[in-house]
This record gives C-alpha cells, sequence and structure tokens, in this order.
C-alpha cells in the first residue's frame, strides 16, 4: 500500500490582508489554503496582512485543510520577519517564491522548524532549470508552478493549450516526481473562462499533477472534480487489486484484467487511487 497521500487537488490563494476571505475560507471545500503575504498585498499592507494571518490560524477552524504561508522574498524587506512568524504559526508549510537555487531552500529552513514543511514556487526559468537541485533539497514536500510568471519571463503566448509551457511544466513535474514530492499545477487567471479552466485542469491531471492552485473559490469544485478518481477508475483500481491477489494465491506471476495485463506497476497505481479516493472522503 502506498505511503499515506494527502488530497491537494484544489489549494487557493487567499490574500493576508482580507480578514473577510480568511474567515470564509473555512467554509471553503478546497483540499488546501494559501494565505499570501506577496503577490496579493500592497506594499503598506504586508505588517498588517502578516499579523491577520496569524490570528486566523491561531484562532483555529480550517479543519483537515492544509495551511500554507506565502511569505515575501528572503531579501526583502518583510522576508525575515515573514518567516519568523510562520515559525509560530500553526501552518503546515511555508511557500517560497521564485526559487532558482537550493541555497535559498536551506535559508529558510535554517529559520523554520522542522513541523513546518517548505514549498517551492517554480516560476521563472533558471527556476526549471534548477528545478532537480531543489527538488532534492532537504526539507521540500512540494513544488508549485507559477506559470503566469514563467510566461512572461519566456516572453511566451498565452494559449488554450500551453504548448509554450509545455517543456517547463515536464521539467519541474519530473523533478518532483523523481524526489517523491507533490507537484501543484499554476493558476488560471480568466475567472469567466469556465470552460478553459477545466480544460487545463484535465491537462494537468494528465501530465501526472497533483492538483491546481487557484484564485478564486468558484474554481474549487472543477479541480476537485479534475483531479479526484472517477467512480470508474475506483471500480478498475479495485478489480485490478483482486486480480493480482487472486492471481498471486494461485501461483501465478501475472493477472488479466479487461483483456490487459495486469503487473506489479498497474496495481501499485491502483493502490494509490484507491488510497487517495479514501482520503478524500475522509
Amino acid at each position: 500500500m502506498p505511503a499515506t497521500i494527502r488530497p491537494r487537488r484544489s489549494v487557493l490563494f487567499m490574500p493576508g490582508a482580507n480578514t473577510r476571505a480568511l474567515a470564509k475560507s473555512r467554509e471553503l471545500p478546497a483540499d488546501g489554503l494559501i494565505f499570501d503575504l506577496e503577490d496579493a498585498v500592497a506594499p503598506d499592507a504586508k505588517a498588517a496582512a502578516r499579523e491577520a494571518v496569524g490570528a486566523a490560524v491561531g484562532e483555529g477552524g480550517y479543519g483537515r485543510r492544509e495551511l500554507v504561508l506565502r511569505v515575501n522574498p528572503f531579501d526583502s524587506e518583510w522576508g525575515e520577519a515573514d518567516l519568523a512568524a510562520a515559525a509560530a504559526m500553526p501552518v503546515d508549510a511555508v511557500l517560497l517564491p521564485k526559487v532558482e537555487s537550493a541555497a535559498r531552500v536551506a535559508e529558510a529552513a535554517a529559520r523554520l522548524p522542522e513541523r513546518v514543511g517548505i514549498w517551492c514556487m517554480i516560476e521563472t526559468p533558471l527556476g526549471i532549470l534548477n528545478a532537480r537541485e531543489i527538488a532534492a533539497a532537504p526539507r521540500v514536500a512540494a513544488l508549485v508552478l507559477g506559470t503566469s510568471d514563467l510566461t512572461a519571463d519566456l516572453h511566451a503566448q498565452v494559449t488554450q493549450d500551453r504548448a509554450p509551457l509545455i517543456a517547463a511544466l515536464g521539467l519541474a513535474l519530473l523533478a518532483a516526481r523523481a524526489y517523491g514530492l507533490a507537484a501543484l499545477d499554476g493558476v488560471h487567471l480568466d475567472l469567466a473562462d469556465e470552460a478553459g479552466f477545466a480544460a487545463l485542469c484535465r491537462q494537468g491531471r494528465a501530465m501526472g499533477f497533483d492538483g491546481k492552485t487557484l484564485i478564486h473559490p468558484n474554481q474549487i469544485a472543477a479541480a476537485n472534480r479534475a483531479f479526484a478518481p472517477s467512480e470508474e477508475e475506483v471500480a478498475v483500481a479495485r478489480k485490478i487489486i483482486a486480480a493480482h491477489r487472486e492471481a498471486m494465491a494461485a501461483g501465478k506471476g501475472i493477472a488479466v484484467v479487461d483483456g490487459r495485463l495486469v503487473e506489479n506497476l498497474h496495481v501499485a497505481a491502483a493502490e494509490r487511487t484507491l488510497a487517495l479516493a479514501e482520503a478524500i472522503a475522509g
């Protein structure tokens, strides 16, 4: 059976300065929340946002949702205070922006207790090229794609199929999987484009991402559907596991399900599907 799996189908960015949104997010069906102190907060509101997030998470009420704090860059005037605050907050992880080296991870790790994981935004060309080094750094638990910044840095066009980004997405995903990390796809900025968002979720799941980062609660339901095993997938997974067990009990090395050969890799994938479905149900 695979190691414990935590659903990350939908991970919503929440502006740290918006106290009303921080309270409302306790009721949202997102798997995770990223309390944002960076892009979503104006410079003169950074300190207040930090205090607001600290008060909100300290009050609790977020249930099993994974709580992550996106801090400002370490070398900014707010970065040091953000990490100090994160160290005292009951959050699961800190999200570092624009990570381009393992050294940046080490700087943050030295300022955070062991209980706080480190997530890394991979959103620049250098970050993509160094994704393997970053993924291998101690304490890193997830790579989060910053597709908007990456598109701009590449001077690429925004296309429905994201063809200009496929190579970069693949490299980051390879790095995450090579080191057993979670991998989260980037945000979709056009809130009116529901069909396009759903298509990107399907593409992200097909590529292998665990889920998608979101900018609005209205995107949660579509992400949850796309990145969760369907009833058919769960049924097939159970059939594969049962057939493999019967084959092993009969002293056979292989099993056949619906005309297809079942090997150990298929059983492992089926076990992961069931574990994810059970975690979502919980």
